[in-house]
Parts: structure tokens; C-alpha cells; sequence
């Protein structure tokens, strides 16, 4: 048996590496037909298939490994990608209708149309296509555009070959074939996802004033209000929480990481989980985000990384002033200056086409609003222009393939500083040698503090200092954004200027600002719009302070540590909170508290609930459904008010605290959580994993973890359905985590698990399968090296190619 195991193990390794290295034809090289043939003809890749189907890609070269990837993405997303690369090409209206909802995971536009008068005047722009010719590295590498023609080809190569069986799309006609612009247009949408990504409705909105009069605008304190809940990452559908320990807190001296991003569960911000190599020149394993070509969270032989979402605002304003005489026309330094005008038309089904103008300046788009509670208006004498830098930047693949290769966190610096890429997210990693490393490199407007200072109109004094958005003089040239002689384009911040912690005990971020990334070593120096110091840390920050502090004075950690730091589920919220309200809801005359309305509520038997809750969002946890439902609807009341010890700087992590039950709505936040659970026919002590859940195939499955506010490592953004059941789904939470070490063998120490799984084909096998492991909070064995591949249970080698 031995020996049969040990000849099946050499012939599958050997036939993965001899097909790649003998049998594949090479790549064409790119030309003028590219767009009519987008593949070059002749490419072909090797897939071997794991447990939970997960596929290690072979390839010769990049081009055949973008066609490897693009074909095994589409086996298990086909419908999710081609919504996707519909949305860019601006056709979202021809099939789907103009009023209907995007699932907002390539912008904020609210309905079709909005998006695709934005996406079609991209495309009609050659925006994208201008980027594609940019030199490396302030453009895409040559091996990274390879990688797009290939990922083109194998799409299409799978869609020509294969039956969809998936119900979301099965006989669509917007099923079609792809171009390598349009891959690169989907990486497009995800660099401006918090620039112009956000405006759009505002963009395609924006028309010169009439004689009606303008809409009304907001007072600048309102803005700032506004400005500070659109920006705040903790309000966002995507967060994250990452850590890396350093060899000081190991068990034999070589890093750890923990990856933790909260992503949405549905649509075309997942991940998907694969291997990527070609022998010799690349090897690594992780997730990308669907439609990526290079991954994009992951790990190697001796390097992983993560990311979370940043604080820096990767976009500003600049009010113009406008001539008098005409609106299009806006001064700069007492000089006309006229708008571009770009006129968009969009097919609609059922209908006649629609054109609408959009305008544009030397700033970048005219945006009428960021959203509902923060208009712009263009009036006769004031318009607002949107500078979003990361409209010039195609390079965050480029940076990913730079951590790919990378062989140490040195490396991974490297890839930042060089490339210079990642448009929203920090990133933290840790090696094999036992290097622990974080920086906020990100791609944001070169706003200091002093040009905010000199250059902010009114409305800018105050939206900058509450949420970092920057609203600029425009009529001044001396109000334009600066050059940092580091930085790859005009109008960014340089390497220097970025904060980056290295080689501490742990560093840690949970989308809160690089302030704390190590309590003991508090990262300051840094320009307003990365973010805040000294400032309130959100409950999920605290909580995973407290956490990782713990574990790294511990030290002596192992893979099992993270494993088990993952799915720990302690409710921060609830070790500051529940017994305080337990003892004033036992003290209640009567037991009765007034809700909403005045409503009195028997609540005394949430008294005993409270008490005895163990603290945790674990499935079985009695009485974790209680106080989330309570501490959700202590929101309204002002943090001033919440906690009788205020925040304090000094003791950023223990601070604020003390309950104060004295607060008129702590009381009504409990008479209504009871009288809601009570009206649902939920138990107040009903284990959360009854009422927290996830359908799939008919089955339920219990979801534990909690929301943002109760401070949970692993976060679960459920939907309140109290005629289902309770949470009935999951809409974003822990999505692709990984936990990775090393020992002293080549091989990675390495645990996964893709919590919603790698299709949204409910008819896949895969459909479900990694779900179920995270309700049961089991992981996936990474099988990274050879060894470990060809002895999956589960194996299957298939080899990929294009019909000639």
C-alpha cells in the first residue's frame, strides 16, 4: 500500500509539472486583433482539483495562467462574472431594465442606468485603454496584462464549451464573450470603488442650473455628519481584521498571520479560492476577488498577507467657482476655464436609447451629491468637482503579484513602495523568518494638513477635520494637490509618507486608523486624511487589542492559537455591558420598563437571560440574541450619555466604559429588544444559532459570530427577518480566512475556510460545502505543496484548453 500511494503521489505531481513544462503550446503574443480574438489562439493550463473544489492551476506562463484562472473561476462564478462585466461595458439597461437596483458590488449607483452612463462613458473615454499603454510601474506589467488575455480566453473558453446550469443565468443572452479590456475595466471599477465609485449618481446626475431654483443644499456641521457616516469604514458592507505576530510570540520563531476580511456573502465581491503556479517563477495559494487575475489575500512558501479596509479617504472636492455668464465655465486664478462636456448614450430594453451629458474638469467629474444626505448643488455661481486619484491607477494587480513572489515581508514593502497600487485596504503580513509587518500604503490625494488648512472653503473646515474628505479652493492654483518625489503619479502621497509599523510583537488592524495597529507602539505623524489619532476605537478594535496583547505576552504561539482566536466569538460589547443591565433590570419596580412610545414592558425575565449569558455569539449561546437586539437599538443613544467614564487617550482600549443604565434610552432599547423577540415568538433564551442561520439547499445552518457594534473578531452582518425566524441571512462577514505559520519543512502551516463557499450555483457541489464547515467552525488543511495535492482524496486533474 505504501508503495502504490508513493507511485500515485509521483505520477500526479509528475504529470502536473511535465505537462507544463513539455506540453503546452506557448502563449501568442498580443496584437492588433486581440479585441476580435481576445485569447491569441492556442492556450491551455493544467487544473488539479482538491476537497471543497478547490483548484491548483499550472501554467507555463502568466498568459496561460490567466487563462487557467479565467476558465476555473467561471466554472464555479459564470453568472456573478458575467453580471460583472456587463455592469463595465455600461449594458446593464439593455437586459436588465434602467430602473432596476444594482447589487452595488462594482459602485454605489442605485439603479442601472446611473451605472451604466458612468461605465459607458469610461468605455467611450478609452479610459481604461490609456491606462493599459501607461509603462510599467505607473501602468500594468506586461506580465499582468498577459494574465488579462489569458483570464479572457479560458471565460470564454468555458462558456464555449460548457452547459450553465446555474438558474441565475442558464440560457441568458447576456452570457457573452469577453475581452482583455474588459477584465481590466472590472479591475478598473474596483480601484474607483471609493472614489467615483461612490458619486456616481451624483456624476451622472450633474447638469447645468436652470431657472428653477437650485436644490437645497446642507449647512456645513450637517455635511460633516454626513461626510463622517459615508466614510466610516465600520459602516461599510467590507471591513477586516488581520494580525501577524512576530517571532518573539512564536513557539519556534518564525511569523504568524491571521486574515479576517469581512466581505459581502452574495455577488461580485466575493472571493474565490485557488493555487497559482508556474514552476520555477510563481507558487501561491489564497483568494482573489472574483474577476482578478492575481491573488489578491494569500500565502507562499514563505510569506503571507492580508488586508483590511483602510480609513484614508481615497477622494476630495474642489469647489469652483464658476463665470458668472456661463455655468460650464469655472476660473482658475481669475482665467476661464471651460468644462469638457462627454455625451453617454446607453441602450435601454423596451425603450429608445438615453443620452445624458456628464461634465468634467481639470479636477476630475462635476458630482451633484455623495450620496443622499450630502448634496452638491450646481448653481449659478458654485459647482463641485470630484478628484478621485485612483482613476489613473491599474496597478493594484501588479502590487498583489509583487506579494505573490514575494520571499519575506521585505519583499512584500518592496512590492508597496515600488507598485504602489492598493487603492482602499492596509496590508499586514508576516514570513517564515519571523517578520511581522503593516503599512496603510494606499493611493490617496496628497492632502496635508497645512494645504487643508490654507486651501478648505467652508464646507471643507468642516467635513475635513470630522471624516478626512478635503474640500479644496478651486478658483487657486495654489490650492492643487502637491507631488511627493517617491510617488509613481502626480497627486498622491509617496511611500515616505505612509504609516508602517514593522517587526513588533503583533500588528493588528480591525478598520479602525494605523494609530494602534501595537497599543504599545501608537503609529502618529500622519496627515488627517489617513485617518484619526487619539481618537474613540471602535468595539471590534478593542476587543481585538485586548486579544492579540493577550497572545503575543503568552506567547509560545502556534496555527491552533489563530484557529482558535478565530472563532474565540467573546462579545466585547457584552463583558462591558450585560451585567450592568442585568442588575438595573432586576432592580425594575415590577420588572416593567417603558419601550418606544411609552409602551410598558414586562421585561424581568431578561434579567435572569442577561445574567446568565456566557458572554458569547457561539451558536449555542443563550441569551447572545437578547442583548444584540438590546445593544443594536442603543445606537440612538449619544456616547456621551452611554458610558459613565468617558473615552480617554491615555487608555484608549478600557475606555469608554461604565453602563449607564440612568440613560432614558438603555431602558427603552430593552423594553423594545423583549417586546420585538416576544411579538417574533423567539424564546429570550433561545440558543442564536435557532434564529441566526443560513439556508442552503433546503437545510439550515447555523451562523454564529455578531455584528460590528458588539465588537466580534468574527463578524456576521445578518438580516433580520422576525417572520422567518430572525437572521435568516447573512449579507457580509468573515469571507475568506486564512491562519498560517511554518515549521521547518518547505511546506506552509497553512488552515483556510471560504465561508460561503466557491459558487453561487446552487446546483454545484461547492455550493454549500465550506458552510457547512463554518457552522460547524472546522477549517480547511491547506494542501500547497506537491506531496500534499496528490494525496487529496478528492483529486482531479483536468487539463484546460481552448478548441482550435
Amino acid at each position: 500500500m505504501r508503495l502504490r500511494n508513493r507511485l500515485r503521489l509521483l505520477g500526479v505531481a509528475g504529470l502536473a509539472l511535465f505537462t507544463v513544462s513539455a506540453s503546452l503550446p506557448p502563449a501568442t503574443a498580443s496584437g492588433a486583433g486581440q479585441e476580435r480574438h481576445p485569447s491569441g489562439g492556442g492556450l491551455s493550463a493544467v487544473i488539479r482539483y482538491t476537497e471543497y473544489g478547490i483548484p491548483h492551476i499550472v501554467a507555463k506562463d502568466f498568459a496561460q495562467l490567466g487563462f487557467g484562472t479565467g476558465w476555473a473561476q467561471a466554472a464555479d462564478q459564470v453568472c456573478t462574472l458575467a453580471d460583472g462585466f456587463l455592469t463595465v461595458r455600461g449594458e446593464r439597461s439593455r437586459f436588465f431594465g434602467p430602473d432596476a437596483a444594482t447589487d452595488f458590488s462594482l459602485s454605489s449607483a442605485a439603479t442601472n442606468l446611473s451605472s451604466d452612463l458612468y461605465f459607458r462613458g469610461v468605455r467611450d473615454s478609452g479610459t481604461v485603454e490609456k491606462l493599459l499603454k501607461v509603462p510599467a510601474p505607473a501602468g500594468p506589467s506586461r506580465d499582468v496584462k498577459e494574465t488579462m488575455r489569458g483570464f479572457a480566453a479560458g471565460y470564454n473558453a468555458w462558456i464555449a464549451q460548457n452547459r450553465i446550469t446555474d438558474p441565475a443565468c442558464r440560457g441568458a443572452s447576456w452570457v457573452r464573450p469577453v475581452t482583455a479590456l474588459d477584465v481590466a475595466a472590472r479591475g478598473y471599477a474596483l480601484a474607483v470603488l471609493g472614489g467615483q465609485g461612490r458619486g456616481i449618481d451624483g456624476i451622472t446626475a450633474a447638469q447645468p442650473p436652470t431657472a428653477a431654483p437650485p436644490a437645497a443644499g446642507v449647512t456645513p456641521e450637517e455635511a460633516a455628519s454626513a461626510a463622517k457616516r459615508l466614510l466610516s469604514a465600520q459602516n461599510a458592507d467590507m471591513g477586516s481584521n488581520a494580525v501577524a505576530f512576530d517571532g518573539s510570540t512564536t513557539v519556534n520563531g518564525r511569523g504568524l498571520l491571521l486574515g479576517n476580511p469581512h466581505y459581502p456573502w452574495q455577488g461580485g465581491r466575493r472571493f474565490w479560492q485557488s493555487q497559482q503556479t508556474i514552476p520555477g517563477e510563481l507558487n501561491v495559494s489564497g483568494a482573489s476577488l472574483l474577476g482578478a487575475t492575481t491573488m489578491s489575500i494569500g500565502h507562499n512558501p514563505d510569506v503571507a498577507w492580508s488586508h483590511t479596509v483602510a480609513t484614508g479617504v481615497t477622494l476630495n472636492l474642489h469647489q469652483l467657482t464658476l463665470d458668472p455668464a456661463d455655468p460650464t465655465v469655472y476660473l482658475v486664478d481669475g482665467k476661464p476655464e471651460r468644462m469638457t462636456k462627454r455625451t453617454v448614450s446607453v441602450p435601454v430594453k423596451g425603450a429608445a436609447d438615453v443620452t445624458r451629458t456628464q461634465w468634467w474638469t481639470r479636477y476630475g467629474p462635476v458630482v451633484t451629491s455623495m450620496g443622499a444626505a450630502l448634496p452638491l448643488p450646481w448653481t449659478a455661481t458654485t459647482a463641485y468637482a470630484l478628484n478621485d486619484p485612483n482613476a489613473t491607477n491599474l496597478r493594484m494587480a501588479d502590487t498583489g503579484l509583487g506579494f505573490s513572489k514575494a520571499r519575506s515581508t521585505k519583499d512584500v514593502e518592496r512590492s508597496l513602495r515600488r507598485n504602489q497600487g492598493m487603492p482602499w485596504v492596509n496590508t499586514i503580513a508576516a514570513d517564515r523568518a519571523g517578520h511581522s509587518f503593516f503599512a496603510q500604503s494606499q493611493v490617496l490625494p496628497r492632502i496635508t494638513d497645512d494645504l487643508a488648512e490654507r486651501c478648505s472653503t467652508p464646507l471643507g473646515r468642516a467635513t475635513y477635520p470630522a471624516s478626512g474628505l478635503a474640500v479644496l479652493d478651486g478658483s487657486r492654483k495654489d490650492c492643487a494637490l502637491g507631488s511627493d518625489r517617491d510617488a509613481v503619479q502626480p497627486g498622491i502621497f509617496g511611500p515616505g509618507r505612509m504609516p508602517v509599523l514593522k517587526n513588533q510583537p503583533y500588528v493588528e488592524n480591525s478598520n479602525d486608523s494605523a494609530w494602534l495597529t501595537n497599543a504599545d507602539r501608537p503609529l502618529t505623524g500622519y496627515e488627517r486624511v489617513f485617518g484619526t489619532i487619539a481618537t474613540p476605537r471602535s468595539m471590534r478594535t478593542r476587543g481585538a487589542i485586548e486579544d492579540v496583547a493577550s497572545m503575543a505576552d503568552k506567547g509560545r504561539l502556534r496555527v491552533a492559537d489563530l484557529q482558535r482566536q478565530q472563532f474565540a466569538n467573546r462579545a466585547p460589547a457584552g463583558e462591558l455591558a450585560a451585567s450592568e443591565v442585568a442588575k438595573w433590570c432586576a432592580a425594575l419596580p415590577g420588572g416593567t420598563a417603558v419601550g418606544t412610545g411609552g409602551t410598558p414592558v414586562d421585561v424581568s425575565d431578561a434579567c435572569a437571560v442577561l445574567r446568565r449569558w456566557d458572554r458569547s455569539v457561539d451558536s449555542d449561546s443563550r441569551g447572545a440574541l437578547l442583548f444584540d437586539r438590546f445593544w443594536r437599538k442603543t445606537s440612538a443613544v449619544p456616547a456621551a450619555e452611554l458610558w459613565k467614564t468617558p473615552f480617554d487617550p491615555a487608555d484608549p482600549v478600557r475606555t469608554p466604559r461604565g453602563l449607564n443604565t440612568a440613560a432614558p434610552g438603555v431602558g427603552r432599547a430593552l423594553a423594545d429588544a423583549v417586546a420585538e423577540l416576544r411579538a417574533a415568538g423567539i424564546a429570550l433564551d433561545a440558543p442564536l444559532g435557532k434564529h441566526q442561520f443560513v439556508v442552503r439547499n433546503g437545510k439550515r445552518l447555523p451562523i454564529g459570530g455578531g455584528t460590528e457594534s458588539l465588537g466580534i473578531w468574527n463578524k456576521t452582518e445578518p438580516v433580520w427577518n422576525a417572520a422567518g425566524g430572525g437572521y435568516t441571512e447573512v449579507s457580509s462577514g468573515s469571507s475568506y480566512i486564512q491562519a498560517v505559520g511554518w515549521d521547518d519543512s518547505r511546506c506552509p502551516v497553512a488552515r483556510t475556510l471560504l465561508t460561503y463557499s466557491q459558487s453561487e450555483n446552487p446546483r454545484s457541489r461547492h455550493f454549500s460545502d465550506q458552510t457547512r464547515l463554518y457552522a460547524g467552525e472546522r477549517w480547511v488543511t491547506s494542501r500547497f505543496c506537491e506531496k500534499d495535492i496528490a494525496r487529496s482524496p478528492d483529486l482531479r486533474v483536468v487539463r484546460v484548453h481552448e478548441r482550435r
